[in-house]
């Protein structure tokens, strides 16, 4: 049994010894102490330093537990507690928390998608309210502590020059929410689709900043005119929104629609049709102008052409004119391939392939490229009865951005 002037002494070593201990020295100390005094020398070191009984008897069984203990690593950089410890974070103890949360704030996101942040206009409280309805238990602050964790954030106000706005917009982001969470809970793939800004291909300047041996820039031609043996490089864009992967066609020659849905095929052939075996429909959100315009001829006779070759039914879901950037593609998959070519000139079309391909995040986005070095004509007029040939049925809510296209 430790007597007082053992607990006095055990003291004062703690004392002179404490501010140069971390955590787990500190725990270690404590237990060759209490080894050292024998019967009661943990009761006698917790009265001396303060700390818990249970601490120290953690100590003492660490240091006889050979295979408790951590290999000898580099000074500095040893762990303090052992991996694992400490309390779980809610997210991992509630598994459909997080999936909770977005989906009570997905149809009210607002903001401009070229940024990473995203945010929303519901507060804090009035999402945890509406999590404890659901039969979660927590708190305001882990709502905004998990809102941060997903890129959202509180933002102000700002004019932006979109143009007039229709007045069925909100009713359609409503509806192309619905349409994708259908689509995805029975298990039917969802794309985004999009092209990208035309690219010079040569020796020109490409904003950003990249890391480069002092006072040894990439010269680059001071004039962008157009190198007429290299010319532009066109990439059409397919993000796979369930699986966060996506396929770059990079064309030469005209953005068509016989362009776009050559890019969706051979993202079918490549990589779509080895994830979805079983599937029987694909749904396509898209800008409404452009080469997949919402008012284009072209695009549906083309669309029907895709659906008879890859067999499946085709739903495209155009967002409201003057709404292009809410496009999904915009932030999850063309942001990051800017980033990834920053600084660097796209001197041909090998680089531009390359550099697409080689896009990742730390979220795990894989995208593949290819050029696609054919031909597309321009101008091509649509006749009556091509388009009549068209098996398409209009949705009921405005079949004009609304529509699926049957296989023949």
């Amino acid at each position: 049994m430790a007597n007082a002037d053992t607990v006095a002494e055990v003291g004062k070593k703690f004392q002179t010894l404490d501010s140069l201990m971390d955590e787990r020295i500190r725990r270690l100390w404590a237990a060759c102490e209490a080894a050292a005094l024998g019967r009661g020398g943990v009761t006698a070191v917790a009265e001396a330093t303060g700390m818990s009984r249970t601490t120290i008897r953690a100590g003492i069984v660490e240091l006889q537990d050979p295979q408790g203990r951590r290999e000898a690593e580099p000074a500095g950089r040893q762990r303090v507690r052992r991996a694992g410890g400490g309390r779980k974070r809610l997210s991992q103890r509630d598994r459909k928390l997080l999936k909770d949360l977005e989906a009570l704030v997905e149809p009210s996101t607002r903001g401009d998608p070229q940024s990473p942040l995203r945010w929303t206009c519901k507060s804090t409280r009035h999402l945890a309210d509406a999590l404890v309805g659901r039969g979660h238990q927590v708190s305001y602050r882990t709502v905004a502590a998990l809102l941060h964790g997903l890129d959202y954030s509180l933002q102000a106000n700002r004019k932006t020059r979109e143009g007039a706005s229709h007045p069925d917009r909100n009713a359609q982001f409503e509806h192309i929410s619905k349409k994708v969470r259908t689509f995805q809970t029975q298990q039917q793939p969802v794309v985004s689709v999009d092209t990208k800004k035309k690219e010079l291909v040569g020796d020109f300047r490409n904003v950003g900043l990249e890391w480069q041996p002092q006072g040894s820039p990439d010269k680059v031609r001071v004039h962008d005119f157009k190198d007429k043996e290299l010319g532009k490089a066109i990439p059409y864009g397919i993000d796979d929104i369930t699986n966060n992967e996506g396929w770059v066609s990079v064309g030469i020659d005209h953005d068509t629609a016989q362009f776009a849905t050559a890019t969706l095929k051979r993202w079918w052939h490549k990589m779509g049709s080895r994830v979805y075996r079983q599937a029987t429909r694909l749904l396509i959100t898209a800008d409404a102008g452009g080469s997949n315009g919402s008012r284009s001829r072209l695009w549906k006779v083309a669309l029907q052409e895709l659906a008879d070759d890859i067999g499946l039914s085709v739903s495209v879901c155009h967002f409201p004119p003057g709404t292009s950037k809410w496009n999904k593609i915009e932030h999850r998959m063309f942001c990051h391939i800017t980033q990834n070519w920053r600084g660097k000139p796209l001197v041909s079309q090998a680089v531009i392939v390359n550099l697409i391909g080689n896009t990742t995040t730390r979220t795990g986005l894989r995208v593949r490229a290819a050029l696609d070095a054919s031909s597309y004509e321009a101008g091509i007029k649509v006749r009556d009865e091509e388009l009549a040939a068209v098996r398409i049925r209009q949705d009921k809510f405005h079949g004009d951005w609304n529509y699926p296209i049957s296989p023949r």
